[in-house]
This record gives C-alpha cells, sequence and structure tokens, in this order.
C-alpha cells in the first residue's frame, strides 16, 4: 500500500452470501479500530433491522443503521438501512435517498461508493464482497480514479463469483484477497490516519 496511513473511512458493499462475511469480518475488527466502516448490503424493502443489531452484538464496533444527516465517526459501522441509498455528503455526513434503483437495488452500492469517493478522494478505500450482480463495479472505479485503495474478494472464494468477478475485471483492483486475508489485513487497522 506504499506505506499510506492516510485512509480515512471504508466503504463495503456485499450481496448474495454478504451476511456470512460480515458476520466473519465485522467482529474481527478491534474495538480501537480507528476508520469509520460505512457498509450496503442488499436486503428485501422489508427488512426489520435484524441484522444490524446482530452484528453490533457480534461486533466490539458499534454497528448501526445509518441515519439522515448524521456525522461520519470512526469506531462505527453504518449500514444502509432497507429501501434507502446511502449517501456521503461532502461535508462528511451521511443522507438517505429514495431515489430510482441502480442496478435493480435499492440501497445501491455503486451510489455509497461514488458519493464516499467525492468526498473523501484518497483517502477511502472500498472492498467489494461477494454477490451476484454487477453493483459495485462502477462506485469501485470511482474509488480508484479518485486515488482511493481498492480490495475485492477473491471470486473463488467468494459464496456468489458474480460482483467480485465485475469488480476485478473493470478496475482491476490493488488487492484480491480471500474473506481471511482482507480480515487480516483490515484488523491491523494501521492506514487509518489518525
Amino acid at each position: 500500500m506504499n506505506k499510506r496511513k492516510d485512509i480515512k473511512a471504508i466503504v463495503i458493499g456485499a450481496s448474495a452470501g454478504g451476511l456470512y462475511a460480515l458476520k466473519k469480518l465485522l467482529p474481527a475488527l478491534p474495538a480501537s479500530f480507528p476508520c469509520p466502516v460505512l457498509v450496503v448490503q442488499h436486503l428485501s424493502p422489508h427488512s426489520d433491522n435484524y441484522m444490524v443489531r446482530m452484528l453490533d452484538e457480534l461486533s466490539p464496533l458499534v454497528v448501526k443503521e445509518a441515519d439522515e444527516k448524521e456525522p461520519v465517526i470512526p469506531g462505527t459501522v453504518y449500514v444502509a438501512p432497507p429501501d434507502y441509498h446511502l449517501l456521503v455528503e461532502e461535508d462528511f455526513t451521511l443522507s438517505l435517498s429514495v431515489e430510482e434503483k441502480v442496478n435493480y437495488s435499492r440501497p445501491a452500492i455503486d451510489v455509497l461508493f461514488e458519493t464516499a469517493a467525492d468526498a473523501y478522494g484518497r483517502h477511502l478505500m472500498g472492498i467489494i464482497l461477494t454477490g451476484a450482480n454487477a453493483d459495485g463495479a462502477n462506485g469501485l472505479l470511482a474509488v480508484k480514479k479518485r486515488g482511493g485503495f481498492t480490495i475485492v474478494q477473491q471470486p473463488e472464494d467468494a459464496e456468489s463469483q458474480a460482483m467480485p468477478k465485475a469488480a476485478i475485471e473493470l478496475v482491476k483492483p490493488h488487492k484480491i484477497f480471500t474473506l481471511d486475508e482482507i480480515i487480516t489485513f483490515l484488523s491491523k487497522g494501521d492506514f487509518c490516519s489518525k
């Protein structure tokens, strides 16, 4: 990573198989993890917040559903609510939108990644996990074009390979890791600026 220690936020996108991946990844991050984490997991529009409650119980970090106009702070995992796009504003607050679906999805990974890339520029890390469509590929490309750091789950390691494959093909990410390698890499947290 060229000894960069200037990451200020991490965005993660997941779809089919994502809950398993997040159940493994988020609890592995230490309570002292210095970066905020923003997550889009494709959900049914009618989902309750069971996933967020479960992840919060399992994780040493605070895991919560993102709220409108909420400031992004370290040590917190923000999850897009069902049927809302999650966006990052230029002042590093969150906003929620019911605009049209993107890639048949709301929340859409592309929307989060593109707005976060606009806000954070080279200080953003984008991670694409398992999923059954191409959502996230364009968003991860936006992260890379703005100088951010990009990671994609190894397709053979993913429960559903379509999303990682689409991201790898379009973006040529900095790293292609298994889920365990992503966890090892993230849990060090030494790339986050204090």
